[in-house]
């Protein structure tokens, strides 16, 4: 990571785009940067779920990645799990309300929260994560799919308390 670059916590309100199709998107994107990502979530039926359907993806766009507890853990360019970013990761994936603490994060270029916007206590949650990430001076942008195209509701430049 570039110490002269803040950490950039990104939101992301799902209203229309389905979740595994936004990690798919958003990943994709981060590894054509050269970024290895970890996705964390408190609900390990969750990460199943996701390294499945990211196994069944077309061949062409195949994201190489391991669900957390394998041998090989620090070599997977994406890690799902619940604990600790053990692959260098530069980015960090939060779903279903899942946290990251300040010293984890000043050391990532990224931060995604995905959130099911149907969802009262997950856009409850996804609040309190905006007003955390901006006390610790981190750069924020807020994206919904309500308009069937992302569209940046807010941004937020790093260094700016919550207010």
């Amino acid at each position: 990571p570039d110490p002269t670059m803040p950490t950039t916590a990104v939101f992301y309100h799902l209203m229309r785009a389905g979740l595994e199709e936004t990690v798919l998107t958003t990943v994709t994107r981060a590894q054509g940067a050269g970024w290895r990502v970890m996705i964390r979530a408190p609900d390990m039926g969750l990460l199943q779920h996701l390294d499945a359907k990211l196994w069944l993806g077309p061949e062409a766009g195949f994201l190489a990645h391991g669900l957390a507890g394998g041998p090989h853990d620090t070599d997977q360019p994406v890690l799902l799990g619940q604990g600790a970013t053990t692959n260098g990761a530069r980015g960090l994936m939060l779903l279903a309300g899942a946290d990251a603490s300040q010293d984890e994060v000043a050391g990532l270029e990224r931060i995604w929260v995905l959130f099911d916007g149907s969802d009262d206590q997950a856009v409850a949650k996804a609040r309190q994560s905006w007003t955390l990430f901006t006390s610790w001076g981190l750069a924020a942008q807020y994206w919904s799919d309500e308009d069937s195209a992302w569209v940046k509701k807010s941004d937020r430049a790093a260094g700016l308390t919550a207010g």
